[in-house]
Order: structure tokens, then C-alpha cells, then sequence
């Protein structure tokens, strides 16, 4: 969880504006860190503690656990502007973050990253509104493997 905060809040700028320890009636502790993303948009993040229905080495990365690559299912984020995604770029790469090339998409251009727990996180300028062409869109795409971030 100390991994995700300073992602999160450190890095991309997330501020937390709710944290929960609930007790598990079983037995255990579940901590929840909610993050805004903007927009009225949160991400949540659990921790559980003792808690005898948890496997203590569980796949927090969700692909894993799904037996599908990493990435297969992520979070995608809106930039405002093309500056804003360079931006964007330029403080991961500055925080010892691995981050992709440029994408371009057509409709957006975007970034990839792995955050702590093994998730995918896509941020993207949308260049033009979607239309009718994007719905049977076909493209080639490599499957990666990417290291997660680490605190420097």
C-alpha cells in the first residue's frame, strides 16, 4: 500500500480524500486509500490485514490473477491537451517511472505505465471526438512485460 500512495499521490499528483480501516467480522482488517482522478472520478485501493478469506500473495495486477497479459484490462486517463500528456510524460519519466513511447491512436495519443501492483495506466488527449470509423478499427499491438515502478 506505501508503494501505491506515493504513486499515486507522489507521482501522479492523486490526492487521497478518504481512508477507511474496516474490521472484518471473520477476522482481519481492510484498509481503503480512495484517490480523486478528477473529473468526479476515484480509484480505490484495498489492503487487507489478517483477513482469513485473503491470500496473503494474491495477484494485485488483476491479468495475472485472469491468466490474459499484462494490460489486457487497465485504467485509462484523459489529458487536456497534447502539453498536458507530454507533461505527464516528462514527471513519470522524472520519477524513475518506466513509461511508453508516444501512441498514436488516431482518435487520442497516449502513454502506458505499470504502477506498483502490476496495473496497466493509459493516459491519453483525445484529438477528435469518436465517430462511426471507430468502431471497426484494426491495428498490430506487441505484448510487453514491463517492470512495475519502484520508489527511488
Amino acid at each position: 500500500m506505501e508503494k501505491t500512495i506515493w504513486f499515486y499521490r507522489d507521482v501522479l499528483g492523486f490526492a487521497i480524500v478518504a481512508e477507511q480501516n474496516a474490521t472484518v467480522a471473520e477476522g482481519g482488517i481492510v484498509r481503503l486509500v480512495y484517490f480523486d482522478v478528477g473529473e468526479g472520478g476515484f480509484i480505490v485501493f484495498m489492503q487487507g490485514t489478517n483477513v482469513p478469506q485473503l491470500p496473503v500473495d494474491f495477484d494485485t495486477g488483476i491479468n495475472g490473477q485472469l491468466g490474459v497479459p499484462p494490460g489486457m484490462y487497465h485504467y485509462a486517463f484523459k489529458e487536456s491537451s497534447l502539453e498536458g500528456l507530454s507533461a505527464r510524460r516528462d514527471q513519470l519519466e522524472n520519477a524513475g517511472v518506466q513509461v511508453s513511447d508516444l501512441v498514436d491512436h488516431g482518435y487520442a495519443q497516449a502513454i502506458y505505465v505499470m504502477d506498483p501492483n502490476g496495473l496497466q495506466l493509459e493516459f491519453c488527449w483525445q484529438v477528435r471526438h469518436f465517430g462511426p470509423q471507430d468502431l471497426s478499427q484494426s491495428s498490430v499491438v506487441t505484448v510487453a512485460d514491463p517492470e512495475p515502478p519502484r520508489k527511488p
